[in-house]
């Protein structure tokens, strides 16, 4: 990979970081380091990059994107062969010619596999949208921020949402390292974007005990969210962080999830919880 494009990943992945700290509120010390690392990576980028990048963030902060299944994974257009090959060959940073982003050509990635809804189905609404009974989790059995993890994404695998269980907590652990998921309340959102092939999808587990996740308070995790992001809905997880914040700030919500014993009983209670707040 270029050495401009893999710094540009991870400058895009502080700009998102910073906008999840300022929808969780998780304090304004994060927001001036982040503030800092952003306009320290934005200093070493070449020029020309430079001004390219703050003219893609102006208008939305995803502003380098994976090529999957040979389309650019934010505009979907459907990328000649050529200019593939150009990105893969990583010896400089190349556009796409339809929404402009800067692309980069993932080598190993998970993706979504399955889980869509059958077209006979009624819409779904709410939190079923992103979820399913069959990801709930209601007795974590790890005692650790990585087993919690690995327990998530292998559940999702298992039930035939996503496929590379491996790598999505090998991201998903990668992502911890710049800032913990974890916020006020015991709650933690470990997640792993650029997940293509379908929507976004989400899994919650329930630790009876709690789990250490590393954040700046004491107070141990017991509501955990795993997310599998695709590109295209970087907003939709803005929103739903937005929602999942917003309802367990309240201690009852919390506690009634804490509170089931099975999955069904776990599922019933996440929709009941979130209708007035995720649509």
């Amino acid at each position: 990979m270029h050495p401009v494009v893999n710094h540009l990943i991870q400058l895009q992945e502080l700009v998102l970081i910073r906008d999840e700290q300022k929808i969780t509120a998780s304090g304004a010390e994060h927001l001036q380091q982040l503030d800092s690392a952003i306009e320290g990576m934005r200093s070493k980028l070449p020029n020309d990059v430079h001004v390219l990048f703050d003219k893609l963030l102006k208008k939305d902060h995803i502003v380098i994107v994976p090529i999957s299944d040979a389309i650019c994974a934010a505009c979907g257009m459907k990328l000649p062969i050529s200019q593939i090959q150009a990105v893969r060959g990583g010896k400089a940073v190349h556009g796409c010619p339809n929404c402009a982003r800067m692309l980069y050509y993932p080598e190993s990635a998970p993706r979504r596999v399955g889980g869509n809804q059958r077209r006979s189905e009624p819409p779904k609404v709410g939190i079923s949208r992103f979820s399913s009974h069959t990801l709930m989790v209601p007795r974590l059995e790890s005692t650790d921020k990585e087993g919690v993890i690995r327990e998530l994404a292998f559940k999702m695998e298992y039930e035939g949402f996503i496929d590379n269980a491996e790598k999505l907590v090998e991201e998903a652990l990668r992502r911890e390292t710049i800032l913990s998921t974890s916020v006020d309340h015991g709650l933690a959102f470990p997640h792993v974007r650029g997940v293509e092939g379908g929507g976004l999808t989400l899994a919650l587990g329930i630790s009876k005990k709690g789990v250490d996740f590393g954040g700046t308070g004491k107070k141990l995790t017991r509501v955990i969210f795993f997310l599998a992001i695709p590109t295209t809905a970087s907003a939709f997880y803005l929103k739903l962080l937005a929602g999942l914040t917003e309802t367990f700030r309240d201690a009852d919500a919390r506690k009634v999830l804490s509170d089931t014993q099975d999955q069904e009983a776990l599922w019933k209670a996440l929709v009941k919880v979130t209708r007035s707040t995720i649509k």
